[in-house]
């Protein structure tokens, strides 16, 4: 069935669909057969639950009311504080995950959040070659990175901890000495307000996992993610950015955090690390995790910091400085960023004395 107009008029298109020209959006297949993420599909809003809005392409929200067309793309997530969910539907029936427009089912949630806004499916969306439309067709084109760009990835305790705030105030700081940076958020489920974070505090580009055709990154394997990672790297390369700060979702304990940060062709691309805490014990817990994966951060931020007394108690347990955003925005961690640091062992055996030269 083919688009009309006026769905194509109407219809809300999200954020985690800005990828896609919206002239590609053709015509309708019927929903026989279970989706899979990447999937992009038209669907009608049956009743407002948690997000009562919906996050556009420009990172604008506007309000959701029963009876609006979207559309959306079916992915799942990991979200300790929202919900748990996957790339699925009950029949033409299915919830909306994220406020950025990624579909599925919901498997569990927060005690604190309410049911999720619901929809119901009118039809996968196909392109002018009668296709389905999937994310993938519109991610960058991968591209080789001989010699890239400082990363400093920022990590962290859990969901809220505070990354992206830390994030933000880095790229901040470096700005202030006139480095030229690329925000990147290499995991977890589309969000405009992360990447606008990182645009605010002045990078000149702001990367997500939807730039690799990807509307989350859970269940991903380590290929697919690393595949991304260096793609998002080498066109931040491309950009001539001198760093690329980096966030990786959730907390140390989540199952692709915790491959990555375990893997030498990960960890051997990466600088300097910063870890942001929610609190005293959960940044001397982590950063003992950390460390045992040969992993060494040059100083904590995060939620810690908004509490003086805090700062004092993490930085007796780690050894670390504890930053809060006012010093970071004020560049006083630039000059540790800009020091040559030793790659973790089982990294430096991997990438050798050539350790920063990438390929895909």
């Amino acid at each position: 069935m083919a688009m009309n107009e006026d769905m194509k008029t109407n219809a809300r298109f999200p954020y985690a669909l800005r990828r896609v020209p919206q002239e590609h959006l053709a015509c309708l297949l019927p929903c026989s057969e279970p989706p899979q993420p990447g999937d992009i599909a038209l669907a009608k809003v049956e009743k407002i639950g948690r997000n009562t809005n919906l996050e556009l392409p420009s990172g604008r929200r506007c309000a959701l009311y029963v009876g609006d067309l979207m559309v959306g793309v079916f992915g799942n997530r990991y979200a300790t504080m929202q919900f748990e969910g996957y790339a699925r539907t009950d029949g033409e029936r299915c919830d909306l995950l994220s406020m950025a427009g990624v579909c599925g089912l919901v498997e569990s949630k927060h005690d604190g959040v309410g049911e999720p806004s619901k929809l119901r499916l009118l039809g996968f969306v196909a392109g002018p070659d009668g296709r389905k439309l999937r994310l993938r067709q519109f991610a960058l084109p991968p591209a080789p990175l001989e010699l890239g760009p400082r990363v400093v990835v920022v990590c962290g305790t859990s969901m809220d901890s505070g990354k992206t705030r830390t994030v933000a105030s880095i790229i901040k700081g470096l700005r202030q000495d006139g480095h030229r940076v690329v925000g990147v958020k290499l995991t977890g489920t589309a969000s405009g307000k992360d990447t606008l974070s990182m645009l605010d505090a002045g990078a000149c580009e702001a990367l997500d996992f939807v730039d690799g055709g990807l509307p989350s990154t859970y269940l991903c394997n380590l290929d697919e993610l690393l595949h991304l990672h260096l793609t998002l790297l080498a066109h931040a390369s491309r950009r001539k950015a001198a760093f690329v700060v980096l966030e990786i979702a959730d907390g140390l304990l989540q199952n692709e955090t915790a491959a990555l940060l375990q893997n030498p062709r990960f960890t051997r691309t990466v600088d300097a690390w910063v870890f942001a805490a929610g609190d005293p014990l959960g940044a001397a817990g982590g950063t003992r995790v950390l460390r045992s994966w040969g992993i060494h951060p040059i100083a904590i931020s995060g939620v810690v910091t908004m509490s003086a007394l805090g700062i004092r108690e993490a930085q007796t347990a780690t050894g670390l400085p504890c930053l809060t955003v006012r010093e970071l925005e004020s560049g006083e961690l630039n000059a540790k960023l800009m020091e040559d640091k030793p790659k973790p062992e089982s990294a430096a055996k991997v990438g050798g004395k050539n350790s920063k030269q990438h390929t895909q």
